[in-house]
């Protein structure tokens, strides 16, 4: 069981041009798009369409369409009240696969809002095997609030991933640091990680063993397992047990949305079924590189991954 924790949920359209994106002017949309989305329902989609039992926790009125559109989808959502209406975010796809995302605050809310929220994710908890965390936070939820609910976590036998940028992250990052809580895992990108490090980013993206030294610092301190994404370079996964990279097969991108999130998700399945680290990396480039291959925000089936094409290989750190 995954359960998923969307905090800032939001309804994803997507526009993919006929031309590439040009600013000031009148341009042609090949398609519209529009779905339910935000990182944690994501991740519960690629649940579902793995078979893998799944509950979204989510801030949404019962009857609103965006919730209606999940239920159709087989997704057990449990909407909890909101303090506004369901955000939406904007994405425009180019011909050649660049990506531009648009995304809107959300409504803000207030603390008793996010205690509805804490209370029903950690009822369901106690029932998962992975708990996750995943999207930015809504306006008026304190940066710290996820790294709150990881400590709050810490009482039950689930595992807890994080998925999140920003000031979210480093919050989370400062209570690791400081012998704090600490997930089973992280999935930062090299941006992400790097702002935490303070290492290049260029460097962190380009070089893979840049980036398993980065992602270990986060391991030393406390972190289960650093998924770090690194595009269309792949990417690095690092544990006590060791560093991995894993290269993805050749790929005609049609819009990046949600590829991380599938990655994530491929990860979560490698460990739901026993696999070891390197099958868990193998599993979670498969299923960003097929994302990446998609449609706005269309999220793999398995039939749609190819892992015997990801080749992942061994990376020695060095001690400083």
């Amino acid at each position: 069981m995954i359960v998923t924790l969307t905090a800032n949920p939001s309804i994803d359209r997507t526009v993919a041009l006929t031309s590439p994106l040009e600013r000031g002017a009148v341009l042609r949309a090949e398609s519209v798009t529009a779905q339910s989305g935000g990182k944690g329902v994501n991740i519960s989609r690629a649940a579902v369409a793995a078979g893998v039992p799944t509950i979204a926790v989510l801030p949404a009125e019962k009857d609103d369409a965006y919730v209606l559109e999940l239920l159709r989808d087989g997704i057990d959502c449990r909407p909890e009240q909101p303090v506004g209406p369901v955000r939406v975010n904007l994405t425009v796809t180019e011909p050649d696969g660049t990506t531009t995302k648009i995304n809107t605050p959300g409504a803000p809310v207030d603390r008793a809002a996010l205690d509805r929220l804490e209370q029903a994710l950690h009822q369901r908890a106690r029932q998962a095997q992975w708990v996750v965390l995943a999207g930015s936070l809504p306006p008026g939820a304190p940066a710290g609030w996820y790294a709150e609910l990881v400590d709050d976590l810490a009482d039950t036998t689930a595992k807890v991933a994080v998925d999140t940028s920003g000031a979210p992250l480093r919050a989370l990052a400062d209570q690791v640091a400081h012998g704090g809580s600490a997930p089973d895992l992280m999935k930062p990108n090299g941006d992400e990680l790097a702002s935490l490090t303070g290492e290049d980013p260029d460097e962190v993206e380009a070089d893979p063993l840049a980036a398993a030294h980065a992602a270990g610092l986060l391991v030393t301190r406390g972190v289960g397992a650093v998924l770090l994404t690194l595009g269309a370079n792949g990417a690095v996964l690092v544990t006590a047990e060791g560093a991995w990279v894993a290269t993805p097969p050749p790929t005609t991108v049609v819009s990046t949305v949600g590829a991380g999130d599938s990655s994530l998700f491929g990860y979560l399945l490698g460990d739901l079924r026993g696999a070891p680290p390197v099958e868990r990396l193998r599993l979670a480039v498969a299923y960003g590189s097929a994302a990446a291959g998609l449609p706005g925000t269309t999220i793999p089936r398995p039939d749609q991954t190819r892992p015997e094409l990801v080749d992942v290989r061994a990376l020695v750190l060095t001690k400083d």
